[in-house]
């Protein structure tokens, strides 16, 4: 990492939004959740995203409000609405739908090169959900023609928000990609045609398809999530780091959000030199804490003071 990255903020760009449980909304979004979470680590950060102006866009600019964020990348939408996501509580589980045509699918490309240029972002942040639509794409492509920053993405599939030749793209773009298990096997299928009622692969099976995907891509870094048992890093030099020993959290109430936490933490380590060893460790137990709150992101930020006292 060159020292830029070290001072330079982490843009972030992509969805806010709210999830609709209708007795209330809470706000959402992968990459409001790593922005938020780096608020309040106090490292820079900017949110390029798109709201409408409605109750849920008053929502957003709320949060944007409580942990103290710029809104420079905020962008304001007079026709669309605020990105929602409808859920349903069952006993077994939620079930999630994402509404087309919000506002994050229409961020604009000039103002969103604007604010990138004004920036100077030492690492960028995106996703795929917010690609769904050509003028969130198009501001996407261009924001990253505009900046050497280190892109980091996360790849976060959505059952029916993703097009193959996207995550193409994107895993090209990319100089790290982060995946879960699942998103890994999409990747397998997708690529070396490795189906799930295939022969499980071996360790080293899964360790050759990775690094084959390292070339095939020209990544840096390849990040496979593992929920409770950790996290592999496994970099284009051939090197596996695996962090297997993390402290279990004391319970799960549920594990919206551990992604991002993940994420947020590793983007953390980034912008602050850690070692990557010390990086892996520390966003794998956040990721955990967060698995033991409800929500994505603490609605008592004073959640994040013994991370600040433990990580000094």
């Amino acid at each position: 990492m060159n020292s830029a990255a070290a001072t330079a903020p982490c843009l972030v760009f992509g969805e806010a939004l709210v999830d609709d449980f209708s007795t209330e909304q809470v706000v959402g979004g992968a990459p409001f959740n790593v922005a938020r979470h780096l608020a309040a680590f106090m490292a820079p950060q900017l949110l390029v995203t798109r709201i409408g102006n409605d109750a849920a866009g008053q929502a957003v600019r709320a949060e944007f409000e409580r942990f103290a964020m710029s809104e420079a990348g905020l962008q304001l939408d007079a026709m669309e609405e605020t990105g929602r996501v409808l859920v349903e509580r069952s006993a077994r589980a939620h079930r999630f739908t994402i509404l087309p045509n919000q506002a994050y699918d229409f961020i604009d490309r000039d103002t969103a090169l604007t604010v990138v240029e004004a920036a100077q972002p030492g690492i960028v942040y995106f996703g795929t959900l917010a690609q769904r639509n050509e003028r969130s794409r198009t501001a996407l492509n261009a924001l990253l023609g505009a900046t050497g920053a280190l892109r980091y993405l996360d790849l976060n599939l959505r059952e029916g928000q993703y097009e193959e030749r996207t995550v193409t793209r994107s895993l090209q773009a990319a100089n790290i990609a982060k995946v879960n298990e699942e998103e890994l096997q999409v990747l397998f299928k997708s690529y070396f045609q490795i189906k799930p009622d295939d022969p499980a692969l071996s360790a080293e099976e899964v360790r050759a398809s990775c690094q084959a995907l390292l070339q095939m891509f020209s990544l840096d870094a390849l990040i496979l999530t593992l929920g409770h048992r950790g996290s592999a890093y496994f970099s284009a030099d051939g090197q596996v780091v695996t962090h297997r020993d993390n402290p279990a959290p004391p319970f799960v109430i549920d594990t919206v959000g551990a992604g991002d936490a993940f994420s947020a933490i590793f983007l953390l380590g980034k912008m602050r030199g850690w070692e990557l060893d010390v990086t892996l460790g520390r966003a794998n137990e956040f990721a955990g804490a967060i698995c033991a709150i409800p929500g994505a992101v603490p609605r008592d930020l004073g959640f994040y003071d013994q991370w600040m006292r433990k990580w000094r």
